[in-house]
């Protein structure tokens, strides 16, 4: 009886000691939950999402993170081991953590998602992408009270082509899913290499939070305003993208807040690093700019050697 009091003790001082983190910028669990779920059938394509929730947790409220693995729209997956581990960590700090599957419109075509792909088919594939990731938040939605998460804080995120995709639907105009509470924006987006056609989606009323992490030298995913993989104008898949900088460029003259997180000299290689060498930056954009309302406008520069040819993203010059 004395050793079962005794460890009764033990779990209710570390239960205490777990509560009292700070939820969403310190882990309140080392328990996670995952669980996978249909959203949608597209193409005689079932789509799936992989839920992950902080263990032993009663919180009906939670935030959602959203991500979208990256592929070119022609392979990736959204259980791969990294992903996997990023999700984990983010839902052991208190979120409702998802990872989708989208369709792959580019696999098997041939020409893939470069130069020879016709510029119609590379915003045919944005618009698909965008599809899918405003259904399975739909889903979410629907399903919000048996999740328990709050339907008006859904951040983003998205590497590569999710970064691409998950900056076209994040700055769209407010849904309607039924709610009580009215339409549904996104309220933040992490992006990692993301970019998209045309700056003038991002307005003053569809502006959302933003962090934006890139490469001075992406020579895939263009850091400020360049064609999309540098095609020439004569090749097909010539297609006008807006990067990072371009679009923290329009937050800035729109006075909303934004965090750029430039890395000079970096590549698209940078595309997969955040998750786990800057995960400290997005918890703290999460907990900051979407769930508390911080209005700053930060760039942040990580010095590097700029060895590539695009002289006006250098900012690696002293």
């Amino acid at each position: 009886m004395k050793l079962f009091i005794a460890i009764l003790s033990i779990l209710i001082f570390c239960s205490g000691r777990v509560l009292a983190q700070e939820r969403y910028l310190e882990e309140i669990t080392d328990s996670v939950s995952i669980e996978t779920f249909t959203y949608t059938n597209k193409d005689n394509t079932p789509l799936d999402l992989d839920l992950y929730l902080p263990g032993f947790d009663n919180e009906i409220d939670r935030p959602v993170f959203l991500y979208v693995h990256g592929g070119g729209f022609s392979g990736g997956r959204r259980d791969e081991p990294n992903i996997q581990e990023f999700c984990k960590k983010m839902a052991r700090h208190g979120y409702a953590v998802v990872s989708i599957s989208y369709r792959l419109t580019r696999k098997d075509t041939g020409t893939g998602f470069g130069c020879d792909c016709p510029a119609a088919e590379k915003l045919a594939t944005f618009e698909a992408a965008v599809s899918d990731l405003q259904d399975a938040t739909f889903f979410l939605i629907e399903h919000r009270e048996q999740f328990g998460i709050n339907p008006q804080q859904i951040i983003l995120s998205g590497s590569s082509a999710g970064a691409e995709t998950a900056l076209n639907a994040a700055y769209e105009a407010p849904f309607c899913y039924g709610l009580d509470s009215g339409p549904v924006a996104y309220a933040g987006v992490v992006a990692m290499a993301g970019a998209i056609p045309d700056t003038a989606k991002i307005y003053a009323e569809s502006a959302i939070p933003s962090l934006l992490f890139h490469g001075t030298c992406d020579n895939l995913v263009p850091y400020g305003t360049a064609p999309h993989r540098y095609c020439s104008e004569d090749q097909p898949g010539y297609l006008m993208l807006n990067g990072s900088q371009a679009i923290a460029e329009k937050l800035r003259k729109l006075g909303k807040p934004y965090w750029l997180h430039t890395t000079c000299g970096g590549d698209h290689a940078l595309a997969g690093t955040p998750m786990n060498q800057y995960f400290d930056e997005i918890i703290r954009f999460c907990h900051d700019f979407v769930l508390n309302g911080k209005k700053d406008q930060i760039h942040t520069i990580l010095p590097g050697e700029h060895s590539c040819d695009y002289p006006a993203f250098n900012y690696c010059q002293n």
